[in-house]
């Protein structure tokens, strides 16, 4: 009996562990809404897999996704939604691959938004973000001194406990080998997100992103890129954003409200003329999605309204190879005079791209202060040589290494504040400042 006892044992284990190398990355936790949150998951070859989620502290409900065999087309990712939530709920959640469930050493949770018009203040939360996360792979990397590192950046983000992780683009660097082809951009893709130490953030955070020129397609890409579709079912298979595009037009563009603030998330490659092109019209984000980011924002009723895009909006540095400022003059001045016009208040811009961080700010005619805080990189190198002459700097908040940032809205109705975070690779913050939302 002890014999047939253990054998049953062996074989339940070598079970487990039979599935537990069938995932190829994730868990990870995408949109969250007050009735349903997205959920997603990736395989090394095609499985059935499915999630089973409950109430955290009430583990005897167990609700059940829908499941989903993955297949090469996708790339072995599944999206799947657990839509059996209330609104303002914290649950924890498991990955079962072929009906078998797996375990792992961190937390796997997701929260729903709650309900909280015309009952009580606005929940307080805190989102970290980052740009530009390059994860070394020798044999496609340029020779010499690799271009990544310091990737316990990751770790240090988890360890803030964030509700969720806002990814400012160039969240994986396409390669020459990968560009042309829907199979390098696929290999690219799934190199970057099984990156271990990014696991946990993926798993416990709301994951929302934009891209950046590396993840649309070569460095300073624009319109013309003739892989941006492939590019763009990349994007989509591996991120969780409540929405893709805009008036049918295929992009990134998205929006979203998180407790009491609204995000709008643009694209700056999709619509984009080319940075070198000397005749016609210029534009990065194209009229029709200007237009839409205006009349959202002059919708918005949100105490900060926060508008995520790859390039930097306020910097007004004439050295600036690839700029708003210099090299898409007419539209970013048409956008802060739409701004202005409008009177929008608290209009803060997160952006990326750079290799460094700062915050700019400006105050238009209408007393308006608009701020663009700039935070990059993660683990991508470092830009060294920083340009001096942008005069829209706030004093103190130019950082040249590696870090992340973690935005904290906090306070009732009536006062709601806004503090920006800046931390290192391994925590230790930087920098900070606070900023009061005007009426």
């Amino acid at each position: 009996m002890r014999l047939l006892s253990l054998l049953f044992f062996l074989f339940i284990l070598n079970s487990l562990s039979a599935q537990q190398t069938l995932l190829q990355s994730g868990p990870m936790v995408g949109y969250s809404e007050m009735r349903e949150a997205l959920l997603w998951v990736q395989t090394k070859t095609s499985a059935k897999v499915q999630f089973a989620y409950w109430e955290q502290g009430n583990p005897s409900e167990i609700h059940l996704t829908d499941a989903k065999i993955t297949s090469k087309n996708n790339a072995f990712t599944a999206k799947l939604i657990a839509d059996q939530v209330q609104p303002g709920k914290r649950y924890e959640y498991e990955v079962r691959i072929n009906d078998e469930p797996l375990k792992f050493p961190y937390p796997t949770t997701f929260q729903t938004q709650s309900l909280w018009q015309w009952r009580t203040d606005a929940p307080d939360f805190t989102m970290a973000l980052g740009s530009c996360t390059y994860v070394n792979e020798t044999p496609y990397d340029r020779p010499g001194t690799p271009y990544g590192g310091e990737c316990q950046i990751f770790n240090a983000i988890h360890q803030q406990r964030p509700d969720a992780m806002l990814w400012l683009g160039d969240n994986t660097y396409l390669r020459e080998v990968d560009w042309f082809t829907r199979t390098g951009i696929l290999a690219r893709y799934t190199h970057t997100r099984s990156l271990p130490e990014m696991q946990p953030l993926l798993a416990s955070a709301h994951n929302f992103a934009i891209w950046d020129d590396h993840d649309f397609g070569p460095d300073n890409s624009d319109a013309s890129f003739v892989q941006k579709e492939l590019t763009l079912e990349a994007f989509q298979l591996f991120w969780g954003n409540l929405t893709y595009g805009i008036n049918g037009k295929p992009s990134v563009t998205s929006a979203f409200q998180y407790s009491d603030i609204d995000f709008f998330l643009l694209d700056n490659r999709s619509f984009r003329n080319p940075d070198l092109r000397l005749t016609g019209e210029r534009s990065l984000l194209g009229k029709e999605q200007l237009e839409w980011l205006v009349d959202g924002l002059v919708n918005s009723k949100a105490p900060f309204k926060m508008v995520v895009v790859g390039n930097q909006v306020l910097n007004n540095s004439k050295t600036v190879k690839e700029s708003y400022y210099k090299l898409y003059t007419e539209e970013r001045t048409y956008l802060l005079k739409r701004l202005e016009e409008e009177n929008i208040k608290n209009v803060i811009f997160l952006t990326g791209d750079r290799h460094f961080t700062e915050l700019s700010q400006y105050k238009n005619a209408k007393g308006n202060m608009i701020y663009d805080w700039t935070v990059s990189p993660l683990t991508s190198g470092v830009l060294k040589q920083v340009e001096m002459d942008n005069t829209l700097r706030v004093e103190g908040t130019l950082l040249q290494e590696r870090n992340f940032g973690i935005l904290e809205f906090k306070g009732p109705k009536t006062a709601r504040t806004l503090t920006m975070r800046v931390l290192d690779v391994n925590g230790k913050e930087k920098w900070n400042r606070n900023i009061v939302s005007k009426p």
